[in-house]
């Protein structure tokens, strides 16, 4: 994709302010985005999560690429909740709680800024800096995932391509997926549809920023669909894309919960700094990724729509060649004699 044209798509979404229960900037903005594509239809299911279809062609869609339009802020409390839950508290704001994954420690430490019914860090909401290839602000953590399926059907459109996928944009990830649990359970999406989490990420297992987006074989809760992350797999060699294989069990994500209520998923993760802003000086800091992994993630979910399932069989094949190939190189060391 273009350079300039992924940056004004990520500056866009990056600056709508979002917190749990409350993604309606973000919301308004993707539905506005949506709006403008030609093959690109959308509906919502009863909680608010938006369900894009990219159609040109007669192919039936196979994948469902999946973001989250939340992320850690404060929220005011519902005026039905007359006691406050343990934990996740801040004095500065005593009508709010904080929602998300972030240690109480972290909390009085950086400034804040109110949007009406929630609070966010008082951070940048966008900035580049083309020497290091760093894309920071205070949520990448899921608005890249959003901004890369905006990119991807404009990518679609713009190169003519026939075929067909989803674009999921669900609500309230950060408090465990209530979202995504309420589509699975919707039946909005079709049985054999293979889910595809595209999150950000903290690096684990030898991982390294700017060396591609993390096909992730799992997270902390669960290993993810084995056919899905195989076929994701050989689109990045079919496509020539760079990318890395490791399980990120440093959290979870929505292929989790889709798997758990059976549907098919995985998951690809762009790496992140400073997850959920907190810095390793124990302070709030910008949420940070790498431009090219970005473009590598896109790149990949192209490849992965005009490739087929065949290029994930022959991979297949060729390691269980490989593997019966050596069945007959040491099948002399396999008689009786030999057994310990």
């Amino acid at each position: 994709m273009h350079h300039g044209k992924l940056l004004s798509i990520l500056r866009s979404v990056f600056n709508c302010p979002t917190a749990p229960f409350h993604e309606y900037h973000v919301r308004g903005h993707l539905l506005q985005r949506l709006a403008a594509f030609p093959h690109v239809s959308i509906e919502e299911d009863d909680f608010g999560n938006l369900i894009a279809r990219y159609q040109r062609g007669k192919n039936k869609p196979h994948w469902a690429f999946g973001a989250h339009m939340d992320h850690p802020g404060w929220v005011k409390n519902p005026t039905t909740l007359r006691k406050l839950p343990a934990g996740g508290m801040d004095a500065r704001f005593p009508d709010m709680r904080f929602l998300g994954g972030v240690p109480k420690s972290y909390l009085p430490t950086g400034d804040v800024k109110h949007f009406g019914e929630f609070a966010m860090w008082d951070l940048p909401a966008f900035s580049y800096d083309s020497k290091t290839d760093q894309l920071a602000g205070r949520v990448c953590d899921d608005l890249v995932g959003c901004a890369a399926i905006i990119a991807l059907f404009s990518e679609l459109e713009r190169l003519n391509v026939e075929t067909s996928c989803y674009g999921i944009f669900t609500r309230a990830e950060e408090v465990g997926f209530v979202g995504a649990v309420h589509l699975a359970k919707s039946g909005l999406l079709p049985q054999d549809i293979c889910f595809v989490s595209l999150e950000t990420s903290s690096p684990r297992g030898g991982t390294e920023m700017g060396k591609g987006p993390v096909v992730r074989v799992g997270d902390r809760l669960s290993v993810f669909d084995d056919e899905g992350t195989a076929q994701l797999l050989a689109a990045a060699d079919a496509g020539g894309v760079q990318v890395q294989r490791a399980l990120l069990d440093g959290g979870a994500c929505e292929a989790t919960a889709m798997n758990l209520y059976g549907i098919r998923a995985t998951g690809i993760s762009v790496l992140l700094g400073n997850y959920h802003n907190c810095s390793p000086t124990g302070k709030i800091g910008s949420e940070y990724v790498c431009l090219h992994d970005v473009k590598a993630m896109i790149a990949l979910l192209i490849s992965l729509l005009q490739s087929t399932k065949k290029s994930a069989g022959k991979s297949r094949q060729s390691t269980r060649s490989r593997l019966e190939k050596r069945l007959k190189d040491y099948a002399p060391y396999s008689g009786k004699n030999s057994r310990i």
